[in-house]
């Protein structure tokens, strides 16, 4: 069963969702302190909280690490600050037009086509797959920046890395 963390976030939820044991693969969890000292804590009537140690990085390219990936506890191996998954490459804009997958979304990336024949344009679109992190909460209209990354499945080649502005009450009208 999986605990309610902080608001029902999914950052700050149990990390072992998954039938194997889930864990960071940066920290070693059978630290001998650690474990007297929580022993001797069990031992007596009050609660003792041992803080879990946790492994972040920065991705650089100006982009903030988010406050869930420092103090979450959720794993995820694809993460690009938590996880072993680096951005290079093309960073492109999208609006979030599916979240029915599991950490994977769906954006839309709408653009102009020149029909030299009639001197005019019409209007394109692609979709992209796009891994995004448990530090990230997304629903369908908001707008976010991914960033290429090393093949993570099928069809994803890109990790979200900013929430650029979130979806309002009502679906509102496109760029175009």
């Amino acid at each position: 069963t999986m605990s309610s963390g902080k608001a029902g976030h999914p950052a700050y939820m149990d990390a072992q969702t998954e039938r194997g044991f889930m864990k960071q693969p940066n920290i070693f969890t059978n630290k001998k302190s650690l474990l007297k000292k929580t022993a001797k804590a069990g031992e007596g009537e009050g609660t003792a909280t041992k803080k879990v140690a946790r492994w972040y990085k920065s991705i650089g390219l100006g982009f903030k690490t988010p406050v869930e990936a420092k103090e979450g506890n959720y794993i995820d191996k694809k993460c690009p600050w938590a996880g072993n998954v680096s951005i290079r490459g093309k960073l492109l804009r999208g609006v979030v037009v599916s979240t029915k997958m599991k950490r994977t979304i769906v954006i839309r990336r709408d653009y102009l086509h020149y029909i030299r024949k009639y001197n005019r344009y019409e209007k394109r679109h692609k979709n992209v797959s796009a891994h995004v992190s448990p530090a990230f909460k997304l629903r369908e209209g908001d707008s976010v920046i991914v960033g290429q990354c090393r093949p993570l499945s099928k069809t994803v080649r890109f990790n979200v890395v900013q929430v650029v502005s979130e979806a309002g009450g009502s679906k509102g009208f496109s760029k175009y």
